[in-house]
């Protein structure tokens, strides 16, 4: 049979590795907030042609002629993506009149103007609805678990699950601190739908391990804690690959056909549920057997 929880040492490893390179990006360049968190304006510009450097270098000079700050400026075939501080709908007029002087004809794809108070609101409640998520899924599995056999502890199914979240999000806000840094992928409202839809998913296949475990233990009340955990694994692992298999291939088809407004918010999902399906085989029911057997050997001193 295979021995998964043997091997606990080497997937806690390995989730360092996933972690810790995003956690140098995070502490480094932190994260690439789009304007939905910082408030200012964006515009998209539609070339007629690919966009070569005279054009970028003519939008600069346009934004720097009607004195608005620049945040950001991306380029992807033939359009220009530019991140500004605030400015007002007659200074967006101005600019265009401007660049239409320098480059021709172009279109005006996109204009999207949010001030700092709306950014900082989407801050707050996004940061809220993830502590209150976590307080209240602690506290659902607690409950849902509160019979478990003595020795074991319900509140560390609770706390073990919320241990696999945080690993799920410290992993998906590392990478997207590494796409931005590197290839100047922003942070939007649509990156928190799919944190709080991994932060589900993940939930959602941990307990699926930990009921199986808590059936477990009412059947084989002479087994080992590790053993039951170890079967329990094994017994939920195809129904675990499948599910996220499932998920992947149709983000996967939507990746490739959903165009480019969507792809970073299912890159983000994909990543997630990538991260959410390991951490619940390999790392929540780790650790249950770590605290378990810890736990033991203090009561057995005593």
């Amino acid at each position: 049979m295979l021995d998964i929880i043997g091997k606990r040492n080497w997937y806690f490893a390995f989730s360092l590795f996933l972690i810790i390179p995003g956690l140098v990006s995070l502490f480094l360049w932190g994260l690439n907030f789009s304007i939905d968190f910082t408030g200012g304006s964006r515009m998209t510009f539609l070339f007629p042609a690919q966009v070569n450097e005279r054009t970028v270098d003519s939008v600069r000079s346009a934004l720097a002629e009607e004195k608005i700050e620049l945040v950001t400026l991306q380029t992807a075939n033939d359009r220009v993506i530019v991140r500004t501080k605030l400015m007002s709908p007659n200074q967006n007029a101005t600019l265009i009149k401007n660049l239409r002087k320098e480059v021709g004809n172009f279109k005006q794809d996109e204009y999207e103007t949010i001030g700092p108070v709306v950014g900082g609101e989407t801050t707050q409640k996004a940061m809220q609805a993830l502590i209150i998520s976590s307080g209240l899924i602690v506290f659902y599995i607690a409950w849902s678990f509160r019979k478990v056999r003595k020795p074991l502890s319900s509140w560390r199914f609770g706390v073990c699950a919320i241990i696999a979240l945080v690993h799920d999000g410290l992993v998906l806000i590392g990478i997207f601190s590494l796409l931005g840094h590197y290839f100047k992928v922003e942070v939007d409202s649509l990156f928190i739908t799919a944190l709080l839809t991994v932060i589900g998913f993940s939930v959602h296949d941990t307990i699926v391990v930990f009921d199986r475990i808590r059936e477990n233990l009412r059947r084989s009340i002479d087994t080992p804690f590790p053993q039951v955990v170890n079967d329990s694994i094994l017994q939920t692992f195809v129904r675990s690959l499948n599910t996220s298999l499932t998920a992947i291939l149709v983000l996967f088809t939507m990746l490739l056909f959903g165009g480019d407004t969507l792809r970073w918010f299912i890159v983000a999902l994909l990543v997630g549920i990538l991260s959410g399906t390991y951490s619940s085989i390999f790392n929540a029911a780790q650790l249950l057997v770590v605290w378990q057997e810890r736990a033991d050997k203090a009561r057995f001193k005593n």
